[in-house]
């Protein structure tokens, strides 16, 4: 405000588009731009903003160094930035399909940073599984903020969280390590939950995630160890004893990596993992737990060939099963760098969903073990006209027809080479259907009920079967507490691990861990089959295909084990060829216009009689 001459300029325009002028030329302003294209949502209205929040960059060879400025609304729900209306309208009703209908509140910071926030930037309050984060208003937005949160990754925040609660029941206390912190969520998660159970580490190599991490402790009443300088929350004082404590770090994490053992190691950065997969593997603790999440989906999910062999050293094509080639392709890199460190992998859980992929694998300690997690990798013969595929046999002589192995016989009835090898994979099960189990367990007490139907898919997945045989939270608590304490028991015999002693290095006689390489092996004796079908995929023209339900109960009464599977909602894994898929398919599907010959003769019929 202008206290000389009382005029107020537009909070919602630059001081060069409209002038401070009076109130009464000011509301007639805001009525007439503003308010009247407003977008309603949970009872609050987002005015049209003129601010260089959002700008369309300049061309490269253009003179003006400045973008132009585009009009825009924010989100009041996850704070981006959108020009039009509709698209506005559409992004809302996206949230509310995925219940996220909680606006974000937005204001000035009640614990401040130790530097001013550029720019006088206001942050968020999020809340997520009971931690409050406090965010920038371009969180969203990688390229342009250093403390990047997404909330798409909170199924994958759930699924790690688990499996880490699932390894302190059987050491405590466990070390575990978020490799990258960014705004601290997971780790922080990790210690409001689990309190003494685990001793979190937290890294991240950038300064101002490490300030942001250690104000997001302060906002949840969780102690920052070796932060002497650390201030409080306003008001908390002695009385506000905290509830657990974190230690942050700021260093490489290849660096925090080889200096520092852990049980259990959480890699999440920004594209590909496979730069700190050695470093990892380096000083990780026998029978402990590696998790890597990878959101490089461009590479992953087929789309940049190039970028794909650069990083994994691996040569695939477009397939219907690109998620699951991206999982065992993942694999395939994990198992290399745990084999260059003498140690193999058991795999405990492979999710690829839109947004990333993640593996979770237990590490096995041992050239022996490191011997047979290599042996599982292996190229993949794909036929390119009906999509068959087959893992090629282990062995190093030259086979001379490589096409006897398909199942299929495309190479005979069409012409030049129809098939083409794809690889290195990870030829293993994918799934561990105990720590899965014990995983739907851990989701349960947690209240975790955004990832339980995964689970329950995942657990049907690993054992190839419709058949749903665990617990369902829709028991009564106490219920509840029983089938959790008995499957707890039970399952604990299957994957159990020793504690470690203080040097950092686990010490298991040959007896011990070859008792649990054994109860390992004996819960993934069954595999489940590799790779599935895409019901529509493969259907047949003209023809009306039965409901997926009604297609597996088929399957199954022809012999076959089948399941749905994660990676597609319309996929089928099953142990039946594509031949015996689509005769199955075929059998049991019906004409489209299967009454139209039925007309046509009793019309004929009728012109006779006339």
């Amino acid at each position: 405000i202008n206290t000389n001459t009382g005029r107020k300029s537009c909070p919602l325009c630059p001081e060069e588009k409209f002038k401070a002028c009076y109130s009464h030329k000011l509301q007639r302003h805001l009525q007439n731009l503003h308010w009247k294209v407003y977008v309603e949502f949970e009872g609050q209205r987002m005015c049209i903003c003129h601010l260089p929040c959002r700008q369309l960059k300049s061309s490269l060879g253009s003179d003006q160094t400045q973008g132009r400025l585009v009009a825009h609304y924010h989100c009041v729900v996850c704070s981006v930035t959108i020009a039009r209306k509709t698209d506005m309208i559409s992004h809302l009703k996206r949230h509310i399909n995925k219940g996220e209908t909680e606006a974000s509140y937005s204001g000035s910071s009640d614990v401040p940073f130790e530097d001013p926030v550029p720019g006088g930037q206001a942050y968020e309050i999020m809340k997520e599984l009971g931690t409050n984060v406090q965010l920038l208003p371009n969180h969203t937005t990688p390229q342009k903020t250093d403390t990047y949160f997404s909330r798409k990754m909170k199924t994958n925040r759930q699924l790690v969280f688990c499996s880490l609660a699932i390894l302190a029941e059987e050491r405590n206390p466990l070390e575990c390590l978020d490799a990258f912190g960014a705004t601290g969520i997971m780790g922080l998660q990790w210690a409001k939950h689990l309190r003494n159970t685990v001793k979190v580490t937290i890294n991240d190599i950038n300064e101002a995630c490490v300030k942001m991490i250690k104000e997001n402790c302060h906002l949840n009443h969780i102690q920052v160890e070796g932060n002497r300088t650390g201030r409080q929350l306003d008001g908390a004082g002695d009385a506000d004893s905290p509830i657990a404590s974190v230690e942050v770090v700021k260093m490489d994490a290849n660096v925090i990596l080889h200096l520092r053992p852990f049980d259990y190691i959480h890699l999440d950065p920004f594209g590909t993992s496979v730069n700190y997969l050695d470093a990892a593997f380096r000083n990780v603790r026998n029978l402990g737990i590696v998790s890597v999440t990878s959101t490089d989906t461009g590479s992953l999910y087929s789309k940049s060939l190039n970028v794909t062999l650069r990083h994994y050293g691996c040569q695939i094509v477009r397939t219907e099963y690109y998620r699951e080639l991206a999982a065992r392709m993942v694999l395939a890199s994990v198992a290399s760098a745990a084999a260059r460190c003498n140690k193999g992998i058991a795999v405990l859980l492979a999710v690829a969903l839109e947004h990333f992929v993640l593996v979770v694998v237990r590490v096995l300690r041992g050239p022996t073990q490191a011997d047979e997690s290599a042996k599982k990798l292996r190229q993949l013969l794909h036929c390119q006209w009906c999509e068959e595929r087959v893992f090629l046999k282990l062995g190093s002589m030259v086979e001379e027809n490589l096409y006897r192995q398909l199942p299929c016989q495309c190479h005979g009835s069409m012409p030049g080479k129809t098939a083409v090898e794809l690889g290195p994979l990870w030829a293993g099960p994918l799934f561990n259907t105990g720590f899965l189990r014990r995983m739907l367990v851990a989701a349960v007490q947690h209240n975790m009920e955004d990832i339980q139907p995964l689970v329950k898919t995942l657990i049907c997945e690993a054992d190839c079967t419709t058949l749903k045989l665990f617990p369902v939270p829709g028991y009564s608590a106490l219920s509840n507490q029983v089938e959790c304490g008995v499957v707890i028991k039970t399952l604990q015999k299957v994957e159990e691990a020793d504690p470690s002693d203080q040097s950092g290095k686990r010490k298991t006689t040959g007896e011990d861990s070859g008792n649990v390489l054994k109860k390992i092996k004996a819960d993934t004796s069954l595999e489940h089959p590799a790779f599935y079908y895409s019901i529509h995929r493969h259907s047949i023209r003209g023809m009306n295909m039965p409901k997926l339900n009604k297609f597996l109960q088929y399957l199954t009464e022809a012999g076959f084990r089948v399941s749905r599977t994660h990676f597609d909602p319309t996929g089928v894994r099953t142990d039946a060829t594509l031949a015996q898929f689509k005769e199955v398919l075929t059998k049991y599907s019906v004409p489209t216009y299967s009454s139209a010959p039925q007309s046509s003769a009793v019309s004929s019929e009728r012109r006779q009689t006339l």
